[in-house]
């Protein structure tokens, strides 16, 4: 294992509380700290501080979506913070989808596939310090060279689920970026990526209560599960993964209006799945097996657990009971 990641902010932590977390991290064995961006924390802010706090944590982002920024301003974004932190970013951008495009920032949710793609066109000529002028097929750039010129160029990597995406991210990106699968799941999104996928780095997000309280954990899990599994894009997501009449009564309770009876029809055997829980080593095991299945890079998305508390010395105190160097 080359690679151990945080997911950044903490939940429950105010990113004012953040810095003597982050500076811990590099001790405590872990290499890397990632955002995500949806309808909270933007995804460069925190990276930006983490780059001043802790001067060798890689710093990724897992992913910010390609349509809510327009391709200058993301390359520019990206060029800022990798020349804050030389050859120590990762800019992970996906499709997201209509209720974080549309619904809360107004902006038509169309062509998913091909504005990924065009996207990471762009990044990929803009960041090599190449002019970028012409046609897309999901948006025309008139003329536009990036100044200044990162040195190394950070790495572009995609979010993605399903095989025509999957296939993307293998054939035009430098990795993948995934989340909510199990252990299980993990050879068949691999595998999906086909041949170019060989080699390729595998990110992946995982959900991390380190309690010995199983039902606290599941309760835990089936609120953050239950409107997870029914958004279109995960439902899809687990209905490929040969999940359809396993979520079938959520399905139903949701599309009912009874969100509280769809998370609790999630069954327990998936939400021990998607959601590692147990001792810290019981969890550090739980991730061992992702590992083996081929995720290279482990993300720990941390919830609160009641043997260390949900504020920031009890996050820090978890983050060092599951810490690869432990």
């Amino acid at each position: 294992m080359d690679r151990y990641g945080v997911t950044i902010p903490l939940r429950t932590v105010p990113l004012s509380e953040h810095r003597r977390i982050i500076e811990e991290l590099p001790d405590l064995g872990y290499t890397d700290a990632w955002t995500g961006e949806a309808a909270g924390y933007d995804g460069f802010t925190p990276l930006a501080l983490a780059a001043a706090w802790a001067p060798s944590l890689r710093l990724g982002t897992a992913v910010v979506p390609v349509q809510t920024r327009g391709p200058a301003l993301l390359a520019m974004t990206v060029a800022t913070l990798a020349e804050a932190a030389p050859g120590r970013v990762v800019v992970g951008v996906g499709s997201s989808g209509p209720p974080f495009v549309t619904r809360i920032n107004g902006i038509p949710f169309e062509r998913p596939y091909q504005r990924v793609l065009d996207t990471v066109r762009f990044l990929r000529t803009a960041l090599a310090g190449e002019p970028v002028v012409g046609d897309f097929d999901s948006f025309r750039i008139e003329g536009f060279r990036l100044a200044p010129l990162p040195r190394p160029a950070p790495l572009i990597m995609v979010g993605a689920l399903r095989p025509q995406m999957l296939r993307l991210a293998a054939r035009e990106s430098d990795g993948l970026v995934t989340n909510f699968l199990t252990a299980e799941d993990v050879p068949r999104v691999v595998g999906a990526m086909g041949p170019q996928g060989k080699g390729k780095e595998v990110v992946a997000r995982i959900f991390v209560c380190p309690t010995r309280d199983r039902d606290h954990a599941r309760a835990q899990g089936r609120a953050m599960l239950g409107p997870i599994l029914n958004a279109r894009t995960y439902s899809a997501f687990h209905d490929w993964l040969g999940r359809g009449d396993e979520l079938a009564a959520s399905h139903r309770a949701w599309q009912a209006g009874n969100p509280a009876a769809a998370a609790a029809a999630v069954p327990d055997p998936l939400v021990d799945g998607l959601l590692v829980h147990g001792s810290p080593e019981e969890c550090r095991d739980h991730i061992a097996r992702l590992l083996k299945a081929g995720v290279t890079t482990p993300l720990l998305a941390l919830l609160p657990a009641p043997e260390f508390g949900a504020g920031p010395d009890g996050m820090l105190r978890a983050l060092r009971a599951l810490a690869p160097a432990h």
